[in-house]
């Protein structure tokens, strides 16, 4: 199963950056980052439409879609990796994931979505919530692989 993560606003080196890279590269999925930019100043509908466009743009086609989403599903680790496990023994080959911009996701992005998954009731830095998935993919694959990494 390979896995893109596909995101709003540039990553630039940083101990964020290297910590998403650290969890990037324990993964035996493949992670691909594609990160997009929209530079107009437009107005908030509008820099969400462009973004969402450039995001749709940059998915793996017949992606299983997650968003992240403040008003999505919140799941324990356990949760997470179980859904995870049962796409990849379902043979889905890729699984994709969008972190939108500054003003959120597009409702076109939001209506293609599979599933709208939220990593807590408070918002996180973008870059941040970047981190935090990698750590989760990398604690579901520990867990749907009986390692001991994840120890609730």
């Amino acid at each position: 199963m390979r896995i893109t993560l596909a995101a709003v606003g540039r990553m630039k080196r940083s101990p964020l950056s290297a910590a998403f890279d650290d969890y990037a590269k324990r993964l035996t999925w493949p992670l691909t980052l594609k990160e997009v930019e929209e530079k107009r100043p437009l107005p908030p509908e509008q820099l969400m439409a462009a973004e969402g466009e450039a995001l749709l743009g940059a998915l793996p086609a017949d992606c299983y879609l997650f968003a992240l989403e403040p008003r999505g599903k919140a799941l324990s680790s356990e949760d997470f990796a179980a859904l995870l496990g049962r796409l990849q023994d379902e043979g889905r080959r890729e699984v994709a994931f969008v972190i939108g911009g500054a003003d959120g996701l597009s409702e076109s992005l939001l209506a293609r979505s599979d599933f709208k998954l939220t990593l807590g009731a408070m918002i996180w830095p973008h870059l941040l919530a970047r981190v935090m998935l990698a750590e989760q993919l990398f604690r579901a694959q520990s867990i749907l692989a009986g390692h001991p990494y994840h120890r609730a």
